[in-house]
């Protein structure tokens, strides 16, 4: 995207006051002020060079035309910072105190000195000022010139830190237009509000920190609309120098390398090429290609020039009756086929631009179908492989669901049968002990028993050894047992067996 740079020139009346910080040059670093106004009025001083006072104000006056000076008002907002406004306000506290001072001692003089007549003590001079500061009227002309070189927003070039906004709607208020800046307001320095003899419309200067902050508002904000509610539109353009002069140095003489842009005479709007078409007429009168179609007669919305006269037989003046010459039908008729033919041409030559625009776009949106288009298969195919991955990790998932079901089931089973398991567990340790405890005395009295059967075997064995006589006075002997205690567990064992060891020799004898 290409842009051009304008420059904004306030050519001010003799006698009028000149603005303050309305001086602005984006090339202010490699040149100096003096270089500058040189370099811009060097058409004007040789142009106006060597002429006498009464041919410079011709001069002048020609190139001024119909042109006529009215007020300009200038309205400027500047942005304080932070440092500034506790700058400004340590410099008031700390003014604050002497002047309190001084009031004082100028009362002590008052009182020690003799009272004068009242017109003695007032001064001669009052200084005061009325209305707002922020606000300048100064009576003159606006021109607006373009440069012809074209800038690529892309290129990483030196343009402006300064944007002017052309048309700006009349019923758009100071509040609202800060209200459309707002997301900006960090960055911008300054902002001028221009209102001239246009009506319904004002121009804004807006001066931004750096280059790249005025970058990204022209990228946010050049062609959009002010308002949801209106059809108008912010169009943005880069300044390259705004400058002030007055009329008798050659304020409206042109300038070299520098196109003057004129106003639409049907919408009152700045005519730009690059903006809008603009059409020129056989009478010299230039108009935005739009609004001459809407203009119905065939007339020039200025002078009234008929654009395509009819020829008739006689052409004669009303007031003097003297008949019009062929030559002179002939010649506008002539000059009509140029216009036409110049303007078929222009036309042929609009339309093919237009059509090769329009081929190449065609190109553009045809490939990019043509990419959206295997974007989309490509996004089918991906959504059917994530279909089928879906579908088979549904099945896992349903599968496992299913397992899961039956592990649970399987576990609680267990669950139950492992308490049962251990009821019947601990019934049959019991059981077991108590088995246990009667199988051990069975054993302690069948080992009794056992031993009892031993010794009356190792008995009857040494009795049979024995001679004849002593088992003769064994078998008639008695063995008297005392009675044994109750409380000696080994006699009353004793007692206990003693008896049925002499019954067991009674029955052998």
């Amino acid at each position: 995207m290409s842009v051009s740079l304008v420059v904004i020139r306030l050519e001010l009346a003799e006698h009028s006051p000149v603005p303050a910080g309305f001086g602005f040059s984006a090339a202010a670093g490699e040149m100096s002020d003096e270089e500058i106004k040189k370099t811009t009025l060097a058409s004007a001083v040789a142009c106006l060079e060597g002429k006498s006072p009464g041919e410079k104000a011709a001069i002048i006056h020609q190139h001024l035309g119909r042109r006529e000076m009215t007020d300009v008002i200038i309205e400027t907002m500047k942005s304080i910072p932070d440092e500034l406004k506790t700058t400004v306000e340590e410099r008031k506290s700390s003014e604050a105190s002497p002047t309190a001072q001084r009031s004082k001692d100028h009362s002590k003089e008052c009182l020690n000195a003799a009272p004068d007549s009242p017109s003695k003590q007032l001064p001669d001079q009052i200084s005061f000022f009325s209305g707002n500061p922020s606000v300048e009227i100064v009576h003159g002309i606006m021109h607006l010139y373009k440069t012809n070189k074209m800038t690529s927003l892309k290129e990483d070039v030196r343009r402006s830190a300064m944007l002017c906004i052309l048309t700006v709607p009349a019923a758009m208020t100071s509040h609202d237009l800060m209200k459309f800046v707002a997301p900006f307001n960090e960055v911008i320095e300054q902002m001028k509000i221009i209102r001239d003899s246009t009506p319904n419309q004002y121009m804004v200067l807006i001066k931004f920190s750096t280059q790249a902050d005025a970058d990204s508002f022209y990228m946010a904000c050049n062609g959009r609309q002010f308002n949801s509610i209106e059809d108008d539109v912010c169009q943005l353009v880069y300044v390259e120098r705004a400058e002030v002069l007055k009329s008798e140095d050659g304020a409206s003489l042109p300038v070299m390398d520098l196109t003057e842009l004129p106003k639409c005479t049907v919408c009152l709007e700045r005519m730009d090429e690059s903006v809008n078409g603009i059409l020129t007429t056989l009478c010299n009168h230039s108009f935005h290609s739009q609004c001459l179609q809407r203009w119905d007669d065939t007339t020039c919305p200025v002078c009234r020039y008929c654009q395509t006269p009819e020829p008739v037989e006689e052409n004669k003046c009303f007031e003097c009756g003297v008949q019009e010459y062929s030559y002179l039908l002939t010649s506008q008729l002539e000059s009509q086929r140029i216009y036409w033919e110049n303007k078929i041409v222009r036309i042929e030559k609009d339309t093919a631009e237009e059509i090769n625009n329009m081929k190449t776009k065609f190109k553009e949106t045809i490939e990019k179908c043509d990419n959206l288009e295997h974007k989309l298969n490509d996004l089918l195919k991906e959504k059917q492989s994530v279909e089928r991955k879906c579908t088979q990790l549904n099945t896992k998932v349903a599968k496992l669901t299913s397992e899961l079901k039956e592990e649970q089931e399987m576990n609680k089973c267990l669950r139950a049968n492992q308490v049962l398991l251990q009821n019947k567990l601990k019934e049959e340790e019991k059981l077991l002990k108590e088995t246990c405890d009667q199988k051990d005395l069975q054993i302690t009295e069948i080992q009794e028993q056992l031993r009892d059967v031993m010794f009356y075997l190792e008995t009857q064995q040494k009795i049979n050894h024995l001679p004849a006589e002593a088992r003769q006075e064994i078998q008639e002997g008695q063995i008297n047992i005392p009675m044994a205690s109750a409380s000696s567990p080994a006699s009353s064992g004793g007692s206990g067996k003693l008896p049925s060891r002499k019954g067991r020799s009674k029955r052998g004898k």
